[in-house]
């Protein structure tokens, strides 16, 4: 009975779904923040700690291909998916504190880490659309904000120079996502709005292309997620690189956290603006701040002012995401039933892979050339292509 009661309130299974939702991508963050100690632990060459940081990533493309080819989320229960997936997950974190890791060993933890993440993300969106049909914008504006939040926090640890153990992040993120994993499997039955596929269809991930509105919401979030996590990445380098031009100092890590955190408030306002605008305008004057100011991003370098500058650099941390909810929204309300799992899925894959080439070319500028403040200018293809896009549907 306490289950089902729980199951009619949409206020109780909103916080529920994003704070399971924070507990488990915890996973995705806390390889980050330990980097240094696992030098150290595991006596690893540090040319290789790249592979260990991009092995998430990895895990987490190739697990959204197979999770939306074998159309997971929408053939069985999203919530016992995301429960098993939660569970895996922190089996794999665990595996981090073997003493007798390697830097093979580390690489393949990490990237089922990110494979197992595949079953968290996106199918807590499924989870999320299958019980929010109205306002399921503002829903998932909660929901990206708190991966926001996550993904800034190893930033403000860092701030503050605590030294904390690293068994103790893989210990915490671990239990984390366990409890997380339980929360959505006891309290988040199937939604209203959920229907269950009755077979396998591989096809779904090219059917769902063929609608005209999915699929321009879909290169919408292409393009933003072309510009999206190489600003995140490269934030501190945006920092460092004013501090030298200017000889100022700053703390980089506290405004590094203050510039991603701040998508987490323009991820809620997002929602809120997107139910008196509408989801698709509000992304495309998100989406058109943010490639503007990619184009203006040399000439602030230029101003003699920290003030400014880091203001800016707020105001960019807020555009740059506040439309990811949106493309969520749009691609989730452009798929039949039966396939927004699938569709959720696919798209995520597609965008994570495309942030590999969009940061490896964004690192090649900076590491070749003399003239960091221009290479931002690249990112403004993203918004430049989304937009066009959004405007032909």
């Amino acid at each position: 009975m306490k289950i089902k009661a729980i199951s009619r309130s949409n206020k109780l299974i909103l916080p529920i779904i994003i704070f399971s939702q924070f507990c488990c991508t915890s996973l995705w963050f806390a390889g980050n923040s330990i980097i240094d100690d696992l030098i150290l632990v595991f006596n690893i060459n540090s040319q290789s700690l790249g592979y260990i940081s991009a092995s998430v990533q990895f895990g987490f493309i190739i697990g959204t291909f197979v999770f939306a080819l074998l159309t997971l989320s929408d053939r069985f229960s999203p919530s016992k998916v995301f429960f098993i997936c939660a569970i895996l997950g922190a089996f794999f974190n665990f595996g981090m504190l073997n003493a007798n890791n390697s830097i093979l060993t580390l690489i393949c933890f990490r990237f089922f880490t990110g494979f197992c993440l595949a079953g968290i993300y996106p199918v807590g969106m499924k989870i999320a659309a299958d019980h929010f049909e109205k306002g399921l914008g503002k829903s998932l504006s909660f929901l990206v904000g708190a991966l926001v939040l996550g993904t800034a926090f190893p930033h403000l640890i860092k701030s503050f120079g605590l030294n904390i153990r690293w068994e103790i992040v893989i210990w915490t993120t671990s239990i984390l996502t366990v409890i997380g994993g339980l929360l959505i499997l006891i309290f988040v039955p199937n939604g209203p709005y959920q229907k269950l596929a009755n077979k396998f269809d591989v096809s779904k991930i090219l059917k769902v292309f063929k609608n005209r509105s999915f699929r321009s919401a879909a290169f919408g979030y292409f393009g933003h997620m072309w510009e999206l996590y190489a600003f995140w990445t490269f934030v501190p380098v945006l920092l460092l690189t004013y501090s030298e031009l200017h000889t100022v100092e700053h703390n980089i890590s506290l405004f590094s956290f203050i510039i991603i955190a701040s998508g987490t408030i323009s991820c809620i306002l997002g929602g809120f603006i997107s139910n008196t605008y509408g989801t698709k305008k509000t992304a495309v004057l998100s989406l058109s701040l943010s490639g503007l100011c990619c184009l203006l991003s040399p000439f602030f370098f230029l101003i003699n002012s920290s003030i400014i500058f880091i203001t800016f650099l707020i105001i960019w941390g807020m555009v740059v995401i506040a439309d990811s909810p949106l493309f969520s929204t749009l691609v989730a309300q452009n798929s039949d039933a039966q396939s927004k799992g699938t569709a959720l899925t696919i798209v995520n894959c597609i965008g994570f892979a495309i942030t590999i080439v969009s940061i490896q070319l964004l690192n090649f500028l900076i590491s070749n050339t003399n003239y960091t403040q221009y290479a931002f200018l690249i990112l403004a293809i993203g918004p430049i292509v989304g937009l066009i896009s959004l405007k032909k549907s």
